[in-house]
């Protein structure tokens, strides 16, 4: 169980810190809640206790896995499908998850992709919401505020990375 002051992340709406552990009555049943406060868009989502585990709360990426997280954001950009819908599909998945590295890969790939061509809208809103996904769980790992965890990312997609040459990443 989690306390008050902890830091946790909420897979599709990122990572918060609980400021409160409420009774609340819904339905006529009472549950005790989380709530969360989102430092990315100050947003404020509230998590039944006794589901948390199963709804994908857990505590923010602890420093061996910030690594993993560098390294993911450095790495080539993976093989996508060239259909929108199916790529949209195989991105959401992959943020439901709630696994960071794989967050990570969606911002990496769609940032890497936008410098090669226009991304269509729904992959500029895939992009953005997986870019705050991100961003929120580096402001609070990292203790950075929103502009370095950004420029961070940009520095570790962009910053010596060898010119990826053709199309042929997509399939």
């Amino acid at each position: 169980m989690f306390k008050i002051g902890d830091k946790v992340s909420y897979p599709m709406h990122g990572a918060g810190t609980i400021v409160d552990i409420s009774i609340e009555t819904f339905l006529g049943e009472e549950k005790k809640y989380y709530t969360i406060s989102i430092p990315v868009g100050s947003v404020q989502v509230k998590v039944p206790v006794d589901n948390a585990e199963e709804l994908g709360l857990r505590d923010i990426v602890k420093n061996d896995m910030k690594e993993d997280i560098i390294e993911t954001l450095e790495g080539k950009r993976t093989k996508m499908p060239s259909s929108w819908t199916q790529r949209n599909r195989m991105n959401i998945n992959k943020l439901k998850t709630g696994d960071i590295i794989e967050v990570a890969s969606v911002v990496r790939n769609l940032m890497l992709l936008s410098k090669k061509k226009n991304l269509a809208s729904g992959d500029r809103k895939m992009l953005t919401n997986a870019t705050n996904l991100l961003l929120s769980e580096l402001i609070l790992s990292f203790d950075i505020d929103e502009d370095e965890a950004m420029k961070r990312i940009n520095s570790y997609v962009f910053e010596s990375r060898e010119e990826e040459t053709g199309d042929d990443i997509i399939e």
